[in-house]
């Protein structure tokens, strides 16, 4: 088959001008007082019992309930013990309970939450149900409940805190996990075979630790003041140990003979909690970018595996006798939750050339992206494909396949998303995105991946590359995004690249960028590509074949050179008439496809042209793409 040359679309690109470097967020009054009030009390919790336990122990009955001054600070105890060196003590007891209950609770919210985002429907929501009854119930009341059971201890608070505080954190951890397990680049992880351990490991925890830590640190705070509220009401810690809380029980009887004996807990309470409450604050300041040690030390499969290998297009051109992708009698399904399944495909037939660029235009719904999908055997559970023939080159994607094909799938077939901001994986930096196919499938070392990193970002235009390399996606403009995306493709040499509305919401100008750096990945490596969109002006601007999809179905084929003479098929004559062009008279609704066109073959409303040909003359003036035919 003898394909178009693809249009040119070489109007040069604006470069988006330097970014400056945002300082760490630890660089700031809240982050400094956080880290300055951490040392704090980590120096008093080490080195206080060596230095006060004889202040804090030996009695002194002469000084009895003496008032705060130069020498005990905080005045002294019934047998003239020195408070401030009792608080000092103390702190070591106060901040291991907290950060023991604090552990406990996170670690089983996270445990829970992670368990019930990937077990079936049924056991899923049974065990959210359970932890949504005990939600239900006031924390004070399970913190008590709790603490009856485990009886009136140091331990005892502590599992009763830690426990009580485990349905909050499971209702956190799963609706964080559901939500990033629903994203596109989770489902390219299953497609490619990664398992529920390595989705939740590689994936789901790197985007939630931000938020978890968060949590943690909030959690904390709460966690010390219950122990002081326990030990207070003598639930909690009990003589001869003491903390905080008890302290300041002890000290209230004596509140208007000494204040500070009271005041002087309280004080490093009230200071710690301060603290814990920074940490979440500093920690929630830029979210996503707090993870760094986390995404490093995962070796996550995202989005970087749209790239790949391949001969230039002249070459496949000039001895290829099968398809690039081809699919023969393509019905995707899906179950109705009645025990049945609705049919979205319906015998589709589509093959796509080496080197071709192949458009599927339709509304939404027609099943542009599930048909593209398919092709490129990127549909998982519980989706329901079948096809007489589905292959990509050799491979037989409707038989079992091997780890190496899987393999080769995942670095041979590149997928670009409508909405590169759920695509890209907020919790890596775009160059762990953008070297993960050069250093784990192309065998490249960490240099060298880092270089094709570069060059990828370089030829999409997009300035500072090295310095971008470190940067998250929300750090990017949208169509940066976009670019970004298909530099991923340029680390390695694609075969066939499928573009699902990748211009969609992008302004015009921006459009073209997007459209402009496409067109040369495809120059460059000789590429297939399918693009899905809307617009039927820019697809028969920037393909080579336009593939118009109606309600499940393929209804016309066209030269997107002469779409305009070809055109019969009454949706395709309506979806040209639809778009407004400089002739449109601006003072008649725009207009639409009417269901008597699809029924009766009658004209599209509004305003309508036909030229020589019979056909709607609703391409002229329309897009950039358009304009550079």
């Amino acid at each position: 088959m003898t394909t178009a040359a693809p249009r040119r679309l070489d109007a040069p690109l604006v470069a988006a001008p330097p970014t400056r470097r945002r300082r760490s967020r630890w660089i700031s009054i809240t982050g400094i007082t956080a880290i300055v009030g951490v040392a704090v009390l980590l120096t008093i919790a080490v080195i206080g019992p060596g230095i006060w336990t004889e202040a804090a122990t030996v009695r002194n009955i002469p000084e009895r309930w003496a008032t705060a001054g130069a020498e005990h600070l905080f005045g002294t105890d019934d047998i003239g013990r020195d408070i401030f060196a009792r608080v000092m003590v103390a702190a070591r007891t106060s901040l291991l309970l907290t950060a023991g209950a604090t552990a406990m609770l996170i670690g089983g919210g996270l445990v829970i939450g992670l368990t019930a985002a990937i077990l079936p429907k049924r056991p899923r929501r049974a065990l959210i149900w359970v932890m949504d009854m005990l939600l239900a119930f006031p924390w004070l009341l399970l913190v008590l409940f709790f603490t009856v059971i485990w009886g009136a201890t140091a331990v005892g608070a502590m599992l009763a805190i830690g426990l009580a505080g485990i349905p909050n954190v499971t209702r956190l951890v799963y609706n964080m996990a559901s939500s990033v397990t629903e994203q596109d680049y989770v489902r390219a992880a299953r497609v490619v075979g990664v398992g529920p351990f390595g989705i939740m490991v590689k994936h789901v925890l790197p985007n939630i630790a931000n938020p978890l830590l968060v949590q943690a640190a909030a959690a904390a705070s709460t966690t010390l003041l219950a122990f002081a509220g326990l030990s207070f009401l003598g639930l909690g810690v009990q003589a001869p140990e003491y903390d905080w809380g008890r302290l300041l029980d002890e000290g209230l009887g004596h509140l208007y003979t000494n204040p500070m004996a009271a005041i002087g807990p309280g004080i490093f309470v009230v200071f710690a909690a301060l603290v814990f409450t920074m940490i979440a604050e500093t920690i929630g300041d830029r979210p996503g970018e707090g993870l760094r040690a986390v995404a490093k030390a995962s070796r996550t499969a995202v989005l970087a595996r749209r790239a790949a290998a391949a001969p230039s297009s002249a070459d496949h051109r000039a001895g290829a006798e099968a398809p690039l992708a081809e699919v023969r009698g393509l019905h995707v399904s899906f179950p109705d939750g009645e025990g049945g399944v609705v049919e979205r495909v319906h015998g589709v037939d589509l093959r796509v050339e080496p080197g071709e660029v192949v458009g599927i235009v339709g509304e939404s719904g027609s099943g542009k992206s599930l048909t593209a999908m398919a092709l490129a055997g990127l549909l998982d559970s519980p989706a329901i494909v079948e096809a007489d023939t589905r292959r990509f080159e050799d491979i037989d994607l409707d038989a079992p396949l091997t780890a190496a094909a899987r393999k080769r799938l995942g670095v041979e077939i590149g997928v670009i998303f409508q909405d590169p901001l759920t695509s890209l994986n907020p919790a890596l930096t775009i160059g762990r995105q953008l070297t993960e196919v050069p250093q784990e499938h192309l065998g490249m070392s960490r240099v060298e991946a880092r270089k094709a990193a570069v060059e990828g970002l370089e030829a999409v235009r997009i300035p500072d590359p090295a310095d971008r390399l470190r940067d998250y996606p929300h750090q990017f403009s949208g169509g940066m995004r976009q670019r970004a995306m298909i530099g991923m493709a340029l680390t390695g040499r694609p075969r066939l690249i499928i573009a699902d509305e990748p211009t969609t919401a992008l302004d015009v100008t921006v459009q073209r960028q997007v459209l402009a750096v496409l067109q040369r990945a495809q120059r460059a490596t000789g590429a297939g590509i399918v693009f899905i969109s809307h617009d039927i002006a820019l697809v028969s601007g920037f393909c080579d074949r336009v593939v118009v999809m109606k309600d499940g179905r393929i209804v016309e084929e066209l030269d997107a050179e002469h779409i305009k003479e070809q055109a019969t098929h009454p949706y395709t004559q309506g979806l040209i008439a639809c778009l407004p062009n400089m002739r449109s008279d601006r003072t008649q609704p725009l207009p639409v496809i009417s269901e008597d066109l699809l029924d009766e073959g009658a004209p599209a409303t509004g305003d309508r042209r036909q030229d020589d040909a019979g056909a709607p003359d609703a391409l002229a003036d329309q897009h950039p793409a358009e304009a550079t035919r």
